[in-house]
Order: C-alpha cells, then structure tokens, then sequence
C-alpha cells in the first residue's frame, strides 16, 4: 500500500500576482492576515510557500538568492570560532583587545540575523527553511546526546509553534505526540531561547509532578542556558545552576553590534529582573503571576485530583492583559488512559481545533491544536537528512547514526503492534505512546469499558487503514424544490450534518404508505432508525448534548446490506427544530421507522403534527393495550426503567459481538462510523446522558429486533363456573349449600 501524508499540505490560496505584488513592496507583516487568512511568519516583508499544518495556513518567507549549501548538502552544526569558545561572558569581551574585536562582528551579527528572521540551508538538493527558534535549537543548545539532529518533523513543529507566536488570536499550542520526539528539549530551548532576549518577564514550566517540572528546569533549561555563547547570554544571577530559579541581569538583546561598538560601561546597563522557573503540579499554578511562556510538559498525564482543565482555566489568565494576549503556551504530551488525566488532555486538544473558532476568530481553549503522527518522528527510521522513512525502501538508506534502516516505520510499527494483538491493554498502550492516529493516543484501557473493546478498536484500525475506500458521503437532506411533504433527496456538502455509507435505490426512495390521512413508512421491513433528541435549542454554556440520529438496516430480500449502520448524524444545529426537520427528512428518504426516547418529546410531537406518527415506533416491550395515553398519542420508549437501560445495552452488546471487528469467517464488520465506535467504547451505563451516540445507535438495535421484547404474559384458563348448585340433602328438605 502507498503510503500519503497528511501532515503538510502545500497550497496556494493567493493569487501569484497579489504576492509577487506584495514581495515588490515588502509589504507582508509577521502576524495574522486577515484579508487572506494566513499567518504569516516571515520576518522579510515577503513570503514564499504556503504550508498547511493541521488546518493553519502559514506563510514561509521567501527564498533568499543566496543559500548556505554544505558539502554534504544536508544540516550540520557551525563550529563556532575557537577564539570565541575562551570568551565566556561579556566581562570577557569586554576585556578583549580592541583589535582582535573588529574580525567577530559580522559573525556575531549574523548569527543574531538567524536567531531573529531564521535559516536557509541546502538539504539533499533542496532548499530548506528553519525559523530561527529552530536555528538556535540545532545550532546552540545542548541536549543529552550533544547537539540534536536536523529532522523534518521538528522544522513543522517550529513551523507552526512560530505561527501560534505571531498570531494575536492564539495562546500556544497544544501538541500532542508520540514518546521521545524531543519535546522537553525543543520546548526547554525556546524557554531559554526567548527569555535571554526579553525584559522584564516570568517564564514557568509545568509538568505532571513537580518533581518532573524540577528534573526539566535541572537537566534541561540550566544546561542549553549555560552553553549558550558569550553573546547570547545574560550575565546570570545566583548559582551557576541554580535547582528552583534562573535569573538574568544583563540580557542577550544588549549584545547586538551597536551596543558591543558602544562605550557604555557595562555598570550602567540595568539590572534586569527576568527569570525561569518551575511550580509543583496544581490547580492554580501561577495564580495571578504575568509569563511570557508557560511550558506545559506531559499534561495529557495529570492524574486526580490534578486536573489540566482547571489549571489552564487558571494559567490562561496569566498570558493576557484584558483582551490582549501578552504570553504564550507551550504544551506537549502523549496521552495517560483516559481515566487517568487522558479524558481531560483530549477535551482541550479537541477545544483547540483551529476550524472551530468563536466570534473573536480564537479556539475554544485559546490554543492550536498540533498532532504530528508517529511515523514522521520515530528513532531509528530517520534518514541522514532528517527525512522519515515512511515505506520499506528499495535498497538500504543511511541513518545519522551511520546504521543503516531496511525496513520503513510503517512496516516496523505494523510488526510490532500484530504482536501485541493478543494483550490488547498492551497494544493499547504502545498505540498512545506511538500513535498514528489521534484515535491511537487517546486509545483507553479495556478494563473500563462494558463492551468487547477488542473488536471495537479492530473495526476502528480498519476503518482508519480503509479510510479511503469506505466510501462514506458527508452530506445534507432536502425537500425537492423546497417544498416540505413531497419528495427528499440527499445532497453532498463537505460541511454536512449526516454521514452516509448507504443509499437504497431510487425505487425505494421516498416510500411512504398513507393509512387513514397517517403516513407509514414504506420500508419498515429493510431497517430503522434509532434517536437521541434534545428539546431546547439554546443552552446555558453554549454547548449541550448533541442530536444523534443512526440507522440500521436487518436483513431483507432488498439489494441492501444487512445488519448494517448506515446513516450517522450528530449534530446540534442552531434550532431544536432544524434538527427535527433533519430527522424527518431521513426518515421519509429511507422511509422507515423511527424508535426514539420519549422523555424529550418535541421531536415525537413534531412527527404526530406533520402527520407522521405512523413512522413512530411504541415501545417494544408493552402491548398497544399497556401504553399510556401519551405513548398512545406520540409513541416512543422511556429511558428511565432499569430493564429497558439493561436490554439497551444487551442490545449494542449482541451486536458487536456479532457484526463489528474480525467475524466468525474471517471478514471484517461492516461499521464504518468511528465516532459511534469510540463512544461505545468509553460509554458507562451510569451516565447515559453523555453518550448521545450510544444512546441512538442501541435503539435503532432494538427497533431492528424488537421481537426480542415482545412481552410474552402468561395465559392463565379461568375457571369455568357453570353456576351449578349444591344441596345438603340432610334431613327431610334438601337445602342449597352456601359457598
């Protein structure tokens, strides 16, 4: 199988004469632009590529004549000047000959260029761009191995971290990533990187454990901060390394060529008060304190009573000043169990999707979610020139290492996890620590859930290996020509609030059979849908439980699969009524039934009113004569009876084990819903009302069979009375014995 990436995208938005225009003028500002909708990160007035990252457009600068090219023609480290190696701070330089100072300049200037607007560099035949965040990561900070590596995957990570820095809208980056990809190394670079050339400011760290938080400020910030060559580092205050606190007098920004040219006496510069830190783990780390970066380490892995939510409810304040944003975040982890600070990791990833923003143009969260899969980042399978080795190459490709890689990523990481398919809490947890999917970091334990999780997530990796030839259709109902009560049809829009894998054929369309003015459906014998409604359209928090609408088919002697989910809808549109019309239009286009909970009954009162109480199931389990009158009136099925909770469940149960993952002939379920599948999968029979999906989706099962429920009472004879009497004939005169 050709592997495709999904992770960079090269596009062209703009119009070539409108940038060509603009670069004539240097007329392009670092930061958002709203005209054309992308950030931009060039320093130079002009811009070149276009690259999207996970939904962000962001605008490269534009490619220099002039690019450094290393016989190697691949990224390796400047040796920096011997001379300047003796020279260990400005103290130093200051008492080194006037004379000798005029040859360094033009270097010091430069590599001050670099750090500021980024690098060029010919990688393998190809003109490379690294911002200058980048630049300082692989050129002057020290990590545990030496100096890191050049890899394409770190470059998109600078990439888009600087876009999250020059858009206004945005507070950081919430990463989500595969183990050892270099994150507390990058993240503790940058910390170091901006707070040696700012005034004034707080930089934190947070990770998962204080003690964490501590071994990242000891071990990483204080060594690249302690490397760093005389003219980027501040005179230091304190400890040489200090365990809780580093602080700077002089900063790095001093240091430019006009001021080494200068007179000024080193006394009267200003002692400046900018330092880095660390907190323990908590609730309301930074509480009321300013920082200009908080780095957010292993935060998918805070466990209770920790909770990241709240602590970036509280730390987020930190990095504004009114509506201005004045800091910025920097957060990175893979991801615990749910249950164990993962759940919470995965509601701010998923609040910080950059296509989901409010009227102010920011996420949810405030952040800009990032997912780099594994197979972009993964030791061992990265060649020379820092590019992954996606697939098994032909021949043999060089390592930087100088080992030699015959196998792609791909191939290995598909080896390894077949392994582990008999122990699949373990294959889980290799899947959140390497995941290619963001459905593989947020994979939970088995233990936790009430169905066979190991046929869910069979049927979720093959979905997402077939994602391509499933052939699902996002799209929308309507009325033919708009008139309501006539003809539906189904319509594609990319933007649509029903998923399709299935459409019957245009004869079976729109069947509908009218029975004393009451509409019925037509294909009742094909399938059913099952619904979790909601009643009010607006909420408090803005948010509220989605509508679910799922349809099942069963078997026919139709041209139709059979057991099969067909339709997906979840969705909460601005009305309670849109949603209603939605549904209806569904069901007049399959034309069938519909088995919906009847403790939120707009949507059955909306059926009843338009004529279509016929498509409205009673409940299975009680005969017409047990109804209530409101049953009678509107149809429908409880949800507070325990033993309808029970036979709910019993029904999703008996269809996994039957249709979804690997079959009993070897074939895989048909189920190409992933959203549904991970809600079965997290789904707890205590708290139903958060499981919209599951709730639908276990009706339609049960509107499928309801066989299963019909109530079977027990026929009792009763006693035949003839109302023959029985005489005492006692005595003289027979008398009627009383009963």
């Amino acid at each position: 199988m050709i592997y495709e990436q999904t992770l960079l995208k090269i596009i062209e938005p703009i119009k070539r004469t409108t940038i060509n225009r603009m670069n004539k003028g240097k007329k392009w500002k670092y930061g958002y632009n709203k005209e054309h909708d992308i950030v931009v990160i060039s320093k130079t007035g002009q811009i070149g590529e276009i690259y999207e990252i996970q939904n962000l457009r962001i605008g490269l600068p534009l490619e220099p004549k002039g690019v450094y090219v290393h016989p190697k023609k691949k990224w390796v480290k400047f040796e920096q000047p011997k001379e300047l190696t003796r020279l260990k701070n400005i103290f130093d330089w200051k008492n080194y000959p006037d004379e000798s100072k005029e040859q360094w300049y033009d270097y010091i200037d430069e590599e001050f260029k670099r750090r500021e607007e980024g690098f060029w560099f010919n990688n393998n035949g190809k003109s490379t761009y690294i911002t200058g965040t980048h630049y300082m990561y692989l050129q002057w900070s020290k990590i545990d191995v030496g100096a890191p590596d050049f890899r394409e995957a770190n470059r998109l990570f600078y990439i888009f971290w600087e876009a999250c820095k020059a858009d206004k809208r945005c507070y950081g980056m919430c990463y989500l990533k595969n183990r050892r990809s270099g994150f507390s190394f990058m993240s503790s670079a940058e910390t170091v990187n901006l707070a040696t050339i700012s005034s004034d400011s707080r930089y934190g760290i947070l990770s998962k454990t204080g003690a964490d938080a501590k071994k990242m400020f000891t071990d990483k910030v204080v060594p690249i901060s302690i490397n760093y060559p005389f003219f980027f580092k501040p005179i230091q205050d304190g400890m040489d390394r200090p365990k809780s606190e580093l602080a700077y007098r002089v900063p790095a920004s001093k240091f430019t060529r006009k001021k080494i040219t200068s007179n000024e006496k080193l006394e009267d510069i200003q002692g400046l008060d900018t330092t880095i830190d660390w907190k323990n783990t908590g609730d309301n780390s930074y509480d009321g304190e300013k920082l200009n970066l908080l780095v957010h380490d292993e935060s998918g892995k805070w466990e209770r009573p920790d909770n990241i939510l709240n602590n970036w409810r509280v730390t987020k304040t930190c990095l504004r000043l009114g509506s201005r944003i004045v800091g910025k975040c920097m957060m990175g982890s893979t991801s615990n169990a749910l249950d164990k600070g993962g759940d919470n990791f995965k509601k701010l990833y998923n609040a910080s999707d950059v296509t989901k923003r409010n009227r102010n143009g920011q996420t949810k969260s405030g952040l800009y979610s990032l997912f780099i899969p594994m197979e972009w980042n993964y030791e061992g399978f990265i060649d020379e020139y820092g590019i992954p080795v996606f697939t098994t190459p032909d021949s043999d490709v060089l390592a930087p290492d100088g080992e030699l890689i015959d196998i792609g990523v791909i191939d290995n990481w598909q080896n390894e996890a077949d392994g582990l398919k008999d122990d699949q809490d373990a294959l889980n947890e290799f899947y959140r620590q390497f995941p290619r999917t963001t459905e593989h970091a947020f994979r939970d334990e088995t233990k936790n859930s009430i169905f066979n999780l190991i046929k869910i997530y069979e049927q979720i990796d093959y979905n997402e290996e077939m994602s391509r030839t499933l052939g699902i259709s996002t799209g929308n109902f309507q009325w033919v020509n708009g008139i309501k009560d006539t003809q539906v049809i189904f319509y594609p829009d990319p933007k649509g609030r029903f998923k399709v894998s299935w459409v019957p054929r245009v004869e079976l369309q729109n069947k509908i059979i009218l029975k004393n003015g009451i509409k019925y459906p037509g294909n009742e014998h094909m399938g059913a849908f099952g619904c979790d409604s909601y009643d009010i359209s607006g909420t408090v928090d803005g948010q509220g439980s989605k509508g679910a609408l799922h349809g099942l088919t069963k078997f026919s002697m139709e041209d139709a699969p059979a057991n099969s989910f067909f339709l997906e809808y979840l969705s909460r549109p601005p009305t309670a009524e849109i949603f209603f019309e939605d549904v209806l239009m569904a069901l007049v286009f399959y034309g069938m039934p519909i088995l919906a909970e009847n403790n939120k009954p707009r949507l059955l009162y909306y059926l009843r009113r338009r004529g279509y109480r016929g498509f409205s199931m009673n409940r299975p389990d009680k005969i017409w004569n047990k109804l209530s009158i409101a049953e009678k009136e509107i149809g429908g099925i409880p949800n507070s009876s325990e033993d309808i909770k029970q036979a709910h469940a019993a029904a999703i149960e008996m269809y996994i084990q039957n249709h979804v993952g690997i079959k009993q002939d070897g074939s895989f379920g048909d189920l190409y819903f992933n959203d549904l599948l991970n809600d079965w999968s997290r789904f707890d029979i205590n708290k139903r009302t958060k499981f919209d999906a599951t709730i639908s989706s276990g009706l339609a099962i049960m509107a499928n069979n309801k066989h299963l429920y019909t109530p079977n009472p027990k026929i009792e004879k009763p006693k035949l009375d003839l109302h023959i009497a029985k005489y005492s004939n006692k005595g003289n005169i027979s008398k009627i014995i009383k009963k």
